[in-house]
């Protein structure tokens, strides 16, 4: 059986990961699975039995767009997906969205908490407008963070209006729709056209609540995330197996819905493009 895909993952450069996770466990309040590095994420794929996962980096400030696209680019592989990150403070973010899109990425990352934005802060709708129209997906951080205080910067509710004024933004609200937010996510959310991914419902709802939001949902906007490393791949396959859906659902939650939104988005890409010319050629 082919492997699953993990849509939502994290780790950094190993001279970084040493530093970064005990600070992020600390302001968190939460113990990581792993110690953030790339090898320890490609172990961790290898036990949980997941093919591919989406690595998802944070440009906390402007000026770490660089590095982090530089590193994307040596992580890249037919396993890791990277997802580099914009800075909605970037003085050239539509300038580096064509960069990230002209290096053949398919997706990027941003967090409301972490990045100190507004989801609908309308200096923004020129990049969901760009984003619309060269196919990136946006994996946004939904609902609440636990390690900062309860506004709501990308609640559910923010997160509609976003996806009626961009209808064809690949949008993915992480975090089943919104963190610690699931009454507004099954009132306003569910039966939407938008992705949501499943890392740490597991860890807050009873299987009876994910089922239903679920199970209320198009069963091509469901994903599989985990969050990695703060939460174990492993386990959060065997919490989803656990949930008694039906077998074509789960094996669109697990594979074949993020495998049609990857490959979809690959087609389009230059660097896909450039491969397929260079794979054209005789030896």
């Amino acid at each position: 059986m082919p492997g699953a895909i993990d849509m939502h993952t994290h780790a950094f450069p190993d001279h970084i990961a040493a530093r970064a996770i005990p600070a992020l466990e600390k302001e968190g309040n939460i113990t990581a699975c792993l110690n953030g590095t790339v090898a320890a994420l490609l172990s961790s794929m290898d036990q949980a039995g997941i093919e591919r996962s989406v690595l998802c980096s944070i440009a906390t400030r402007p000026e770490h767009f660089i590095p982090i696209l530089e590193w994307s680019k040596t992580i890249r592989s037919d396993r890791i997906e990277p997802f580099p990150s914009l800075h909605p403070e970037d003085s050239q973010l539509l300038d580096h969205l064509q960069a990230i899109h002209s290096e053949g990425f398919i997706g990027v990352k941003m967090h409301s908490y972490y990045q100190n934005y507004f989801l609908d802060d309308r200096r923004l709708f020129a990049l969901y407008d760009l984003m619309s129209e060269l196919g990136t997906i946006l994996v946004i951080h939904a609902g609440y963070d636990i390690a900062y205080p309860r506004i709501r910067m990308a609640d559910p509710q923010r997160i509609l209006y976003i996806s009626r004024q961009f209808p064809k933004l690949k949008l993915i609200a992480t975090h089943l729709g919104g963190w610690d937010e699931w009454d507004a996510v099954r009132e306003l959310l569910t039966g939407q056209p938008i992705y949501m991914e499943l890392s740490f419902a597991f860890n807050s709802l009873s299987s009876e609540r994910i089922r239903d939001i679920m199970l209320h949902h198009p069963a091509e906007y469901l994903l599989f995330g985990t969050d990695s490393p703060w939460t174990d791949q492993a386990t959060g396959l065997e919490m989803l197996m656990r949930l008694g859906l039906p077998d074509d659902l789960l094996t669109k939650v697990i594979r074949t819905n993020a495998l049609h939104l990857l490959k979809t988005n690959q087609q389009h890409s230059p660097l896909s493009t450039r491969e397929a010319k260079q794979g054209a050629q005789p030896c």
